[in-house]
């Protein structure tokens, strides 16, 4: 069963997704198997990390500036090497059991759609 979603990006961030895959695991009817989350976007991302604190986000934002930083040498047009590089870093996908119905995930964990957008719209399913 495919599922699609999408949301309003109105800058760079971490947008937690898990209601929304909960709720499509729910609407599934699968008790035991696997969850596919995927982007299709080139500079955004798929991931899993802490949901219990909102400060782990802001530092994922910076660890990412830091590591991808903008470059006067690159050639892309669209002047968004940096995200295009974030989002291969990061994965356009994530794969997660389902048991019982439910997500099989940590305590802490929170899956999370990464979007580098300034542009609005940014999708998964």
């Amino acid at each position: 069963m495919l599922c699609e979603y999408s949301l309003s990006a109105q800058r760079e961030d971490f947008y937690n997704i898990t209601p929304q895959v909960c709720e499509a695991v729910t609407k599934s009817g699968v008790t035991s198997g696997i969850a596919v989350i995927f982007c299709p976007h080139t500079t955004a991302g798929i991931t899993i990390n802490e949901n219990a604190d909102p400060d782990v986000v802001h530092d994922l934002l910076i660890g990412l500036n830091k590591a991808f930083p903008d470059r006067a040498e690159f050639r892309h047009g669209e002047g968004n090497s940096s995200a295009h590089l974030k989002a291969s870093a990061m994965g356009s996908s994530a794969t997660i059991i389902i048991e019982n119905g439910k997500l099989l995930l940590g305590t802490w964990q929170g899956i999370y759609l990464w979007s580098s957008t300034r542009r609005g719209i940014g999708s998964f399913m």
